[in-house]
C-alpha cells in the first residue's frame, strides 16, 4: 500500500487496535482517514456516554440508514458488548417502540428516536436530555449519529452486504 495509506491504517491500528468495517474504506483516503479516525477512537475510549447508551443510539441511527453490514455488526455489538436485551435491540434497529428503565438510557433513545425520525428535539426533551447528560452529552449522542450515519453512508456506498468477509469487528 502507499506510503500515505500505510500512515492511515497505522493510526486507525493505534487508535482502535485495529481497522474495522468503514476504516478499511476509509483508508483509500488517506488524509480523511487520519482525520475522522480519532473521533470514532474517541467514542470508544473518552464518551461522556456509557457502551450500552452508545449502542442505543448507534442501532437507532444504523435502523434509520439500513446499511446492511452496520446493522449486522452493531445488532451483535449490542447484545455481546453493549449489554442490551436482543428484543430492545431489534426494537431499536427496526424503529419499534421500546423503553429503558434507567433515565440516561430512555433519554439517549429519546434523543436518538426524535433526530433521526422528527429532525426536532421538543423542549421538554432536550430539557430532560440536558439534566441527565449534560451538554457534553448531547453533544456526544448527536456526534455519535453522525459518526454512524458517515459509517452507514460509506458502507451502503460500498454495498458491503452484512456477511461481508474482513470487515468485521
Amino acid at each position: 500500500m502507499p506510503e500515505a495509506m500505510k500512515q492511515a491504517y497505522d493510526l486507525t491500528m493505534t487508535l482502535r487496535g485495529l481497522v474495522p468495517g468503514p476504516h478499511k474504506i476509509w483508508s483509500t483516503n488517506p488524509t480523511l482517514s487520519q482525520t475522522i479516525v480519532p473521533t470514532g477512537a474517541y467514542f470508544q475510549t473518552k464518551s461522556t456516554l456509557t457502551k450500552v447508551e452508545i449502542e442505543i443510539a448507534t442501532n437507532v441511527i444504523n435502523g434509520h440508514w439500513r446499511a446492511a453490514y452496520g446493522n449486522d455488526e452493531h445488532e451483535k455489538i449490542g447484545i455481546e458488548r453493549g449489554g442490551l436485551a436482543p428484543e430492545k435491540v431489534a426494537a431499536l434497529i427496526a424503529g419499534l417502540p421500546t423503553s429503558f428503565d434507567d433515565p440516561r438510557q430512555q433519554v439517549v433513545y429519546e434523543l436518538a428516536s426524535t433526530l433521526a425520525t422528527a429532525h426536532v428535539v421538543p423542549l421538554g426533551l432536550y430539557r430532560r436530555a440536558r439534566d441527565l447528560l449534560g451538554d457534553a452529552g448531547i453533544v456526544d449522542v448527536t456526534t455519535l449519529m453522525g459518526w454512524f450515519t458517515t459509517v452507514s453512508l460509506t458502507l451502503m456506498a460500498y454495498e458491503v452486504p452484512s456477511n461481508a468477509v474482513g470487515l468485521d469487528y
